[in-house]
């Protein structure tokens, strides 16, 4: 399963690369990579153009989205990670209440086609 998310960074270019900063290797905390792991998250990428982030998420048949957002809830180290990160982070327009990261829709895939 391949999920893609989306948000927006605060429009500073100070705080950009900050963000950036937090998500090199060696600075991600080990437990938020051990959850991301751990829920059947297989890779995960973040790219970015401006101040919009889009995530690209592939998980295998494991992966729970509820049972990873009920486990990183009650974990004090990603409940950190993401209280760090949300200072950098803006919800787009369009967000579901209370989320930052927003799952974008397939509208297409060259493979569907002749």
């Amino acid at each position: 399963m391949i999920r893609v998310l989306t948000l927006d960074l605060v429009d500073d270019t100070a705080a950009i690369a900050e963000y950036e900063r937090w998500h090199r290797p060696g600075n991600v905390p080990a437990a938020v990579l051990a959850s991301i792991r751990s829920s059947g998250i297989t890779q995960m990428e973040i790219f970015r153009t401006g101040a919009r982030l889009a995530m690209v998420v592939t998980a295998d048949a494991t992966f729970d989205a509820a049972a990873k957002a009920a486990a990183d809830a009650a974990d004090p180290d990603v409940v950190a990670w993401e209280a760090r990160m949300g200072a950098f982070q803006r919800a787009l327009p369009h967000a579901p209440d209370g989320s930052r990261w927003t799952p974008m829709a397939a509208i297409f895939r060259l493979t569907d086609h002749a």
